[in-house]
């Protein structure tokens, strides 16, 4: 029960984070995306410890403030090409190997690198990664873990 209670406490905050977030659509998706990711940062590192409904709430306000930082500067051209570097990573690159990406436009870049593969609980497929944006020379790297589907692709599940 307690893991539900902190679960629903991180999107509540996660929640609260993107509806003040007083901007346009880009901001408000690198929001929820850093709010949730951060969640999920501050769950694992606060495992077993009383504290980790604080490690909860802190993750997911410090990544809600990062992911809008991070959303404020990539076009949609960029969130493209981020998505392609981690499917095509997690698809074809070896353990330690990156892939890069670059838009001439906007000058944001960022890679991918697939850290650990391993099989889930049920056999499939499952990838941890690292990938990182470049933003006006500002470096930001998130962490993930995704798995194979029944159709063949990857998704993302922490």
């Amino acid at each position: 029960m307690k893991h539900l209670r902190v679960f629903v406490l991180g999107l509540i905050t996660a929640s609260i984070i993107t509806a003040c977030a007083q901007t346009g659509p880009k901001e408000q998706a690198g929001t929820a995306a850093g709010a949730v990711t951060g969640a999920a940062l501050g769950w694992g590192l606060g495992k077993g410890h009383r504290d980790q409904t604080a490690a909860v709430v802190l993750g997911t306000f410090l990544g809600g403030i990062l992911g809008q930082q991070i959303g404020q500067r990539l076009d949609a051209a960029d969130q493209v090409m981020a998505r392609n570097s981690v499917g095509y990573a997690l698809e074809y690159n070896p353990t330690g190997i990156s892939t890069t990406w670059r838009n001439p436009d906007s000058g944001n870049t960022g890679y991918t690198v697939p850290t650990r593969t391993f099989d889930s609980t049920s056999g499939a497929p499952c990838r941890e990664y690292t990938t990182t944006v470049i933003v006006g020379g500002q470096k930001e790297s998130a962490y993930g873990t995704a798995c194979r589907q029944a159709d063949g692709s990857w998704k993302i599940v922490n």
